[in-house]
């Protein structure tokens, strides 16, 4: 603030006090009982008492209280009161207390595993928080996902679900992309398609229509899909022989995926978390589900 924006509030905060209290013991002045000039109806009068003296000194001290507090706390311009308090300072102290906490909570943490982390209760709790503070916005606050957005509870992993796959995915992010392959495709081999890749592992589908969608499919598909449709972690493909489905099952879901492609990204948080809250969250995550680490 600029030093005559700093002196005209100072002298405007004193003149505005110096004016209550004027004003106060003004209307301190006069006689209990005394009528004023104005008269209604003949005889009624109002009376022109002066402030009762408990009133009066409660806004006298509540000035006083004003006083006290700007000489001792900002608010008087660029006075920064003769205790110098500031709340940037109050910030900074409270945020050096949280980081010392913190620190001792990860320090216990040092040396254990991943797997080790997701067995220790603290560590969960401490996962836990980093999820619901960074994560739960797409992933929701149970971790179950939603369409376009991975269910995280399950052992169902696009990119590997093994500890060190978890906290790259958290670091780097993840990006897939499904290709669109509308224009490619004859209204014959999209309907094979369609018809045989979300029954895929349906025993009672025609054993033609399996025929037909795995020739498709083959021709097609396997390269980013694998051979067996189980999906590649390095392309981040889905396994299409379960009945998990990121963008949803059926033929018509199936449709626009073929027709029209997919894409998903998950930012990285390597800028947005430290390497101990990387590590409590990818443990918080890999607790979620009974799996053995490895790739799906």
């Amino acid at each position: 603030m600029s030093a005559f924006w700093s002196n005209f509030v100072i002298v405007i905060s004193a003149a505005m006090m110096v004016a209550c209290l004027w004003l106060l013991f003004a209307n301190a002045k006069g006689v209990t009982g005394q009528t004023g000039e104005h008269v209604w109806d003949d005889d009624l009068r109002e009376y022109n008492n002066p402030l009762p003296r408990w009133w009066l000194n409660l806004f006298v001290l509540t000035v006083l209280f004003a006083a006290g507090y700007l000489a001792f706390y900002p608010g008087l311009g660029n006075l920064s009161g003769r205790l110098g308090w500031t709340s940037r300072g109050q910030m900074e102290a409270d945020l050096a207390r949280i980081t010392a906490s913190r620190r001792a909570a990860y320090k216990a943490l040092d040396g254990q595993s991943i797997p080790e982390l997701a067995r220790n209760p603290a560590a969960q709790s401490l996962g836990r928080a980093v999820f619901m503070a960074n994560c739960a916005g797409c992933h929701g606050a149970d971790a179950a996902g939603a369409i376009g957005y991975p269910n995280l509870a399950d052992a169902d992993w696009k990119f590997g679900g093994s500890p060190e796959a978890i906290v790259a995915s958290i670091t780097h992010g993840r990006t897939a992309m499904m290709p669109p392959l509308n224009g490619t495709l004859s209204a014959q081999a999209l309907q094979e398609l369609v018809d045989f890749v979300p029954f895929w592992s349906d025993e009672t589908l025609p054993a033609r229509k399996r025929e037909a969608g795995l020739r498709q499919f083959a021709a097609r598909c396997s390269g980013c899909h694998g051979a067996d449709g189980r999906g590649l972690a390095a392309l981040g493909s889905p396994n299409l022989t379960d009945d998990i489905w990121l963008y949803g099952g059926g033929r018509e879901r199936v449709r626009q995926a073929i027709l029209f492609g997919r894409s998903g990204q998950m930012p990285a948080h390597e800028s947005l978390l430290d390497a101990d809250e990387i590590r409590v969250v990818a443990a918080w995550v890999y607790g979620l589900s009974a799996h053995d680490g490895a790739a799906k």
